[in-house]
């Protein structure tokens, strides 16, 4: 038996077979913050986000690290890609922003032993107006977040496709932005409009907010003009883009709609390889120490 490395066996796809997910034992050390909360952000929608939300989440839960998913959009993607669509009434995220229930209360449990989660549901999109007038409006859900935030070794927060009260409650939330990039011409397009928020929510909200990374989606490496964008945003975002990226995939288009991460759907595929990959580059800068102290927006963004 090895001593070095830790294995943890996941059903795998539909034909039910399991493939061990193995990952070095120094991985597993409980050396990065706990709690570490992320938001999972970028006001342009069909990214990825849910997706890296759902797939990040689900391997670092592999990885045995602690995990809570938190699903701030109204559309409620995250939470029926991760199997738990609500079939009846039940509390979600909606009553812990606007009633200030308590988080615990709505918690789920999800097909892997180690992830959480919180839902969402369509009564969170009357929440943005029902926001404006309370009291320390945009720090309800990092009050929320503070009871149980401890016990997990990450939280990530998928926010809706806008910069609205949602989204600045997970930003002022947060420790770590995680900002997903797809690679088409106009990817960089309306980041400059995040870059100025972010801004913003560091100086009056939450000025221990840093980019976490910059993670390039939907990646056709065969193309030049892929080829082209992701030379930009390297250029751009310098060392906060992740080494790891994310390829086109079926697999991965096909998962959510059989409430499912990829590595319980097809743990095979290119997919759910390359969010292993970014979960292991995303614990080793944890182990490293990695973003001590906040980091501000590239010049000019």
């Amino acid at each position: 038996m090895e001593q070095d490395r830790a294995c943890h066996v996941e059903h795998a796809g539909r034909a039910g077979r399991g493939k061990a997910l193995c990952y070095p034992r120094a991985l597993f050390l409980r050396g990065g913050r706990l709690g570490r909360v992320i938001a999972v952000a970028n006001q342009k929608g069909g990214v990825g986000k849910t997706t890296t939300a759902i797939n990040l989440a689900a391997s670092l839960a592999a990885a045995e690290r602690r995990v809570l998913a938190v699903d701030a959009d109204p559309q409620g993607n995250l939470t029926s890609g991760l199997g738990r669509k609500a079939v009846g009434a039940r509390p979600s995220v909606y009553e812990v922003i606007i009633d200030q229930r308590p988080l615990e209360d709505v918690l789920l449990p999800t097909d892997l032993p180690h992830l959480d989660l919180a839902p969402s549901d369509r009564n969170l999109t009357g929440a943005e107006v029902e926001l404006v007038p309370l009291l320390a409006r945009e720090y309800r859900l990092k009050e929320a977040l503070a009871a149980v935030a401890p016990r997990y070794d990450y939280v990530f927060i998928d926010c809706p496709p806008s910069l609205g009260l949602l989204t600045i409650n997970a930003l002022a939330a947060a420790q770590g932005l995680l900002i997903p990039l797809q690679c088409e011409y106009f990817a960089l397009e309306g980041i400059s409009d995040l870059m100025t928020t972010l801004r913003r929510v560091q100086r009056a909200l939450n000025p221990g907010l840093q980019i976490d990374g910059v993670l390039l989606t939907m990646v056709d490496e065969r193309t030049n003009l892929t080829q082209q964008v992701m030379a930009e945003i390297r250029e751009h975002f310098k060392q906060k883009v992740f080494v790891t990226t994310i390829p086109r995939s079926v697999r991965l288009g096909e998962a959510p709609s059989f409430g499912k991460p990829i590595l319980l759907y097809d743990i095979r595929s290119k997919g759910a390889e390359a969010y292993l990959d970014l979960a292991k580059e995303l614990m080793s800068h944890e182990k490293k120490g990695a973003g001590q102290g906040a980091v501000r927006p590239p010049a000019g963004s």
